[in-house]
């Protein structure tokens, strides 16, 4: 039987919008890593875009609007600094260096925020926490805010949100400290002193070479000791090279040029400039055009390149 009463019907709960970000960084390496430690200390934090420098990230962010963006301090051309005066109230702003030095008691005291290259899990879980506070509290204010009528929502759409304290003036501080010091020595260091080095040898055992052993490596807040025999293959950029091995990847400051010094050519053959891969993981080559090859792995997906350089290291194929 229908009755003619008035049906309630329950208010829906309207989601909000999922948090997003740019990730500027001139190292591919870093920035990969960056959005996989991202994409598991906030699963629900969108990467709209990467960019290889500030004037790039300063475009991006123009045409994107993310929430956060995430700037090395150190990229050619206009720097991650000269970049976030330039985004500056804005958007959120994390600054990313190797150097910790440019961390000042400003960020501490929460007028922005950084993380040390490699990214800390402890560290970056701290500062995911920090800014999803920051975005409650935006999005609360601006959900109690009056309506506006086009010509004043045009005027509060080009106007800084949210500005962080004392933003300019540890922006300015930060400009001042990279003008002093461009290049001042990493205070952390992801391979521990000694892990890039050969083994000390005696006269007697000088005949066999000692190869490396061990790679010591910052996985999060451990310091992990990679068996260089268990170890899938090396891929480097300019500055870092990731380590991979059956239980995870690893990223050290130490070129693969002077890893090759150390390493075991009998188990270790460099197929680019850029990788190494350990011939016991090999599971078959594949011929490329203009004289390359591939390299596929047993029990892993990536395909990694040999260049034309080295392909005669697999011409009985």
């Amino acid at each position: 039987m229908s009755s003619d009463l008035p049906q309630t019907v329950a208010p829906t709960a309207v989601p909000a919008a999922a948090p997003t970000a740019l990730v500027a960084d001139d190292e591919p390496l870093l920035r990969d890593s960056l959005v996989r430690a991202l994409a598991q200390a906030w699963p629900e934090l969108q990467v709209l875009g990467q960019a290889r420098n500030g004037r790039e990230a300063v475009e991006k962010f123009e045409q994107l609007r993310p929430d956060i963006v995430f700037l090395d301090v150190h990229m050619p051309g206009l720097n991650g600094v000269e970049a976030a005066r330039q985004l500056a109230r804005r958007a959120h702003i994390v600054f990313v260096t190797a150097y910790e030095q440019y961390a000042v008691q400003a960020f501490e005291q929460g007028a922005l925020d950084y993380l040390v290259k490699p990214i800390d899990e402890a560290r970056l879980a701290d500062t995911v926490a920090r800014l999803k506070q920051r975005l409650v509290e935006q999005r609360s204010v601006q959900g109690h805010a009056p309506v506006l009528d086009a010509a004043e929502l045009a005027a509060k759409d080009a106007s800084p949100v949210l500005p962080p304290a004392a933003l300019e003036a540890v922006i300015q501080q930060l400009l001042t400290r990279l003008q002093q010091s461009p290049r001042a020595e990493p205070t952390v260091v992801t391979a521990a002193p000694g892990a890039s080095t050969l083994p000390a040898r005696s006269a007697a055992s000088a005949a066999q070479p000692a190869y490396l052993q061990w790679i010591r490596a910052s996985v999060g807040a451990s310091l992990k000791l990679i068996p260089v025999d268990e170890i899938i293959y090396l891929r480097s950029d300019e500055k870092y090279t990731l380590v991979v091995w059956p239980e995870g990847e690893a990223l050290i400051r130490t070129p693969i040029r002077e890893l090759m010094e150390q390493i075991d050519p009998q188990r270790f053959a460099q197929v680019h400039r850029s990788v190494v891969v350990n011939l016991h993981a090999i599971s078959h080559v594949t011929r490329g055009p203009n004289e390359t090859a591939d390299v596929h792995l047993k029990d892993r997906p990536e395909v990694l390149p040999v260049s034309r350089s080295y392909l005669h290291l697999f011409r009985q194929m």
